[in-house]
């Protein structure tokens, strides 16, 4: 079945695709809520030892 190749190797690089975005996205995520919560411990240590 030489027609349905190109089909495949499309399908494979959509799949691909989507896993790389998926996995971006998650991570963004991941460092962005890492990211909010060492602000707030470093807002809530600044104010501690202000006070």
């Amino acid at each position: 079945m030489p027609q349905m190749a190109p089909m495949n190797w499309l399908i494979m690089f959509l799949m691909f695709n989507l896993y790389f975005i998926l996995f971006n996205t998650l991570s963004f995520f991941q460092i962005s809520y890492k990211l909010k919560m060492t602000k707030n411990n470093f807002l809530i240590k600044t104010k501690s030892w202000m006070w």
